[in-house]
């Protein structure tokens, strides 16, 4: 069914980010609306140079700028599209650079989403493959 599809989107992944190098878990979960949200859940490294623990510290909403790194929401409103299969109308939120963008995600095989992330179109933007952990 349309549902059972669009709910296997839920779950836990590995994401590492070819550009930083950085190494995250983000859960991906349904929201009470009924779309897909997701929040980093794990860092590989978890603090600053300096000793402190990440933060968000570039967020455009000084209110968000003390959350720490292990629980920054960064997918926002996916919503499945059942005829292309995939998930549409997100955004994704990059906390190093402080920037949101335009998102969408489909399954490429059984365990590997990728998740692009673009501005206006979806020809000016990045893919990375997310790996579903089990």
């Amino acid at each position: 069914t349309a549902q059972t599809a669009a709910d296997k989107i839920l779950g836990t992944y590995y994401v590492k980010d070819d550009v930083s190098g950085d190494e995250a878990k983000i859960k991906i979960y349904k929201n009470k609306s009924g779309t897909y949200d997701g929040r980093i859940v794990w860092l590989k490294n978890p603090n600053f140079k300096n000793g402190q623990p990440k933060r968000d510290l570039l967020n455009p909403d000084p209110a968000k700028r003390n959350t720490l790194g292990t629980e920054i929401q960064i997918v926002f409103h996916f919503k499945y599209d059942s005829d292309d299969k995939q998930w549409i109308n997100g955004e994704i939120y990059d906390p190093w650079h402080g920037k949101t963008y335009k998102c969408k995600a489909w399954f490429e095989g059984k365990n590997a989403l990728r998740v692009r992330g673009f501005v206006g179109v979806p020809a000016f933007g990045r893919t990375m493959v997310w790996k579903k952990l089990q």
